[in-house]
């Protein structure tokens, strides 16, 4: 749960107290998860998306904190409970792959360096699921050619519509210019 509270600080930019305050942790499912929020009183539709961090550091413990390649175990796992979880209704699966998402203390977000069999096995547990889209954010630097491929490859192997976030860099000003020509 630190982690988690960590991630989500530094990412989304909510205080940490807030969210140890307001979590109440009463689900370990994404369904037992959709059904706490569905308790909660609320005045507008909401919508959720299996986050990678948060399902890489459920099946890996630390090793994902880490950074560490997943096994062929921890990739059977994740593709299971992407099933499970879309089937509960999630809408889909996202994940990071950019410097900007960072933890609280500075630390990179589990997802960032994910390997394209644990992206693929993901993708495929949505398409197991029948329905669902997967959300990519990524920097595209330094190697755009070998990080545009990954999301080829990954959409073209599963048949799963993907959603593409480019995390511009001031460095690379006009970054967003090669990933349109890419798209």
């Amino acid at each position: 749960h630190p982690r988690l509270i960590s991630l989500m600080e530094g990412v989304e930019d909510i205080p940490g107290a807030v969210l140890d305050e307001g979590i109440d942790w009463s689900w370990e499912s994404f369904g037992e998860y959709l059904d706490a929020v569905e308790r909660r009183p609320h005045d507008m539709d909401l919508c959720a998306q299996l986050p990678h961090g948060a399902l890489r550091l459920y099946v890996m413990g630390e090793r994902a904190a880490r950074l560490e390649e997943a096994t062929p175990e921890d990739i059977a796992a994740m593709r299971a409970l992407a099933v499970e979880a879309l089937r509960d209704g999630a809408i889909g699966f996202s994940t990071s792959r950019t410097l900007n998402h960072r933890t609280a203390s500075g630390d990179p977000t589990p997802s960032l360096r994910a390997s394209t069999d644990e992206l693929e096995a993901i993708a495929l547990g949505v398409a197991d699921a029948g329905h669902g889209v997967v959300e990519l954010i990524s920097d595209f630097w330094p190697d755009a050619d070998g990080e545009f491929e990954l999301v080829r490859t990954m959409v073209a192997r599963t048949g799963v519509p993907l959603s593409l976030s480019l995390a511009q860099n001031h460095r690379h000003p006009e970054a967003w210019r090669d990933l349109l020509d890419r798209i």
